[in-house]
């Protein structure tokens, strides 16, 4: 069984984000970049289902710009086969990125597609499920559990009220939560032969997508500063400040 998995290009979780004097964006320059969390649990599923034999090639997928290779080598060093670079310098939306994945899916028929369920700069929640509406294939979002048997995938989903399994026909698209695994860290001997796998470059062109936007950003802003909290010892105390000090009671 073919896995798929798509990754993003993200700003490091750790980095303090700094809006650009001209409010036209996020300050990326001399900024630490990485994959974005909820890319590397999909990417640490789809290792695990090849370690118990159920996947047999793991290919991973990016859309952005040159640079995005080191997310890609660095998914190689934690156990994928080979990866794709769509590459683009546009600023691209999630419809724009499913696209391309779309394409990428037709060429290379997985039978299970596996990504985050959002990327922690963009905070969407979008990419899964226009992939799964444009390939018309069968999806399991915010997923907490994934077991492949047979030609069917069972999804255990968290939802408001607690879990939901579904289960799917392949080939299908999950998006994987928080909890569904703890990614490993790669080893210096993997991330070495990492540097040897196959690492295939396209274009959008090339695939026959169009990544233009409809959407266009007006202005960026840091969100607006906020004093520091205090510490109360008791429920009187607490009163007393919403009462005298805050004067909301």
């Amino acid at each position: 069984m073919k896995v798929l998995v798509a990754v993003k290009r993200v700003v490091d979780y750790n980095v303090k984000v700094r809006v650009k004097a001209d409010n036209s964006g996020v300050d990326l320059a001399n900024v630490k970049m990485s994959m974005n969390p909820f890319c590397e649990i999909a990417v640490e599923e789809a290792v695990r289902l090849k370690e118990k034999g159920v996947a047999t090639e793991i290919v991973v997928v990016t859309i952005g710009p040159a640079t995005a290779q080191e997310q890609l080598r660095t998914a190689l060093a934690l156990g994928a086969d080979r990866a794709i670079l769509v590459e683009s310098a546009e600023e691209l939306t999630s419809l724009a990125v499913a696209k391309a994945l779309k394409a990428v899916v037709d060429k290379e028929q997985p039978q299970l597609v596996i990504l985050g369920k959002q990327a922690i700069d963009s905070d969407n929640n979008q990419t899964g499920q226009m992939l799964a509406a444009l390939s018309g294939y069968a999806q399991g979002t915010f997923a907490s559990k994934v077991e492949v048997s047979g030609d069917k995938v069972a999804v255990t989903r968290e939802i408001d009220g607690g879990l939901q399994t579904v289960s799917l026909n392949l080939p299908a698209i999950v998006t994987t939560d928080l909890r569904l695994n703890e990614p490993r860290y790669a080893s210096l001997p993997n991330i070495m032969k990492a540097k040897k796998k196959p690492l295939e470059v396209l274009t959008p062109d090339a695939l026959g997508v169009s990544t233009s936007s409809t959407n266009k950003t007006l202005k960026v802003e840091a969100p607006a500063a906020r004093s520091a909290g205090i510490k109360v010892k008791s429920v009187a105390e607490l009163v007393e400040k919403l009462k005298n000090e805050a004067k909301v009671i």
